[in-house]
C-alpha cells in the first residue's frame, strides 16, 4: 500500500527546510561559515530567525546539513570513477578525490565540518547523516579492496579503517594554501602506504 502524500504542513517544513539549506550553502560558500551570521541566513531564506532554530540550533549543524549533500554527491562520483580504475591504490584513490575536493572546496568550511563530524553532537540529524556518510564511504572502500587484493573482510574492514583516519588527518592537517592535487597526493601515499604496494 502507497502511504499517502505528505500534508501541507509537512510540504511547508520540507520547502523552509530547503530555502535554509540554500541560503547556508550560498553564504558559506561565499564567506565561509565563520563570517555568516544566523540572522543572514534567515533573511536570506525569508524566515524568521526564531524559525532558523527550529531546523538547526548552530551555524555548525547548518554546515552539516549543506555539507552532506555535497559529501554524497562526491561519493557518488568516487564510486563511479573508482569503476574505471586499473588497480587496488587507484581505485581507492579514485573514490576519495572528491571527497577531499569537496572538503577542500573552502577550507575553512570544511574544517569545520570535520569538526562538527567528529565531535559534534551525534543527537543532531545532521551529525547522523554525517557519520553514516562516513560508514557508507568506508564500505566502499572495504568493497574496492576485496574486489582488487586477496585482504578478508576483517583485514579490508581494518585497512579501510586506517585509511579513512590519515584521510581526515591529511585533510585537516593540509595547509590552507594545498591544492587539492597535493592534498590527494598525500592520501595516495597513505593508501598505498596501507595496502602494502
Amino acid at each position: 500500500m502507497t502511504p499517502p502524500p505528505p500534508g501541507r504542513r509537512e510540504r511547508n517544513k520540507q520547502e523552509k527546510l530547503e530555502r535554509i539549506v540554500a541560503a547556508a550553502s550560498t553564504l558559506f560558500a561565499e564567506h565561509g561559515v565563520d563570517d555568516v551570521t544566523t540572522q543572514q541566513i534567515a533573511e536570506a531564506a525569508d524566515i524568521g530567525t526564531g524559525t532558523l532554530f527550529l531546523y538547526a540550533r548552530t551555524k555548525g549543524e547548518l554546515l552539516l546539513l549543506v555539507q552532506n549533500t555535497h559529501y554524497e554527491a562526491a561519493l557518488v562520483q568516487g564510486r563511479a570513477a573508482a569503476e574505471q580504475a586499473d588497480d587496488a591504490v587507484g581505485a581507492v584513490v579514485a573514490l576519495l578525490a572528491p571527497v577531499v575536493a569537496c572538503n577542500r572546496a573552502h577550507v575553512g568550511n570544511g574544517r569545520v565540518y570535520l569538526r562538527e563530524m567528529l565531535f559534534g553532537d551525534p543527537e543532531v540529524p545532521g551529525h547522523a547523516a554525517a557519520v553514516a556518510i562516513v560508514a557508507e564511504t568506508d564500505r566502499a572502500t572495504v568493497d574496492l579492496i576485496r574486489r582488487w587484493t586477496d585482504a578478508d573482510e576483517a583485514e579490508a574492514a581494518r585497512q579501510a579503517g586506517v585509511i579513512s583516519a590519515a584521510m581526515y588527518v591529511t585533510m585537516a592537517a593540509a595547509p590552507e594554501e594545498a591544492p587539492v592535487d597535493d592534498v590527494v597526493e598525500a592520501v595516495r601515499r597513505s593508501v598505498a602506504t596501507v595496502l602494502h604496494v
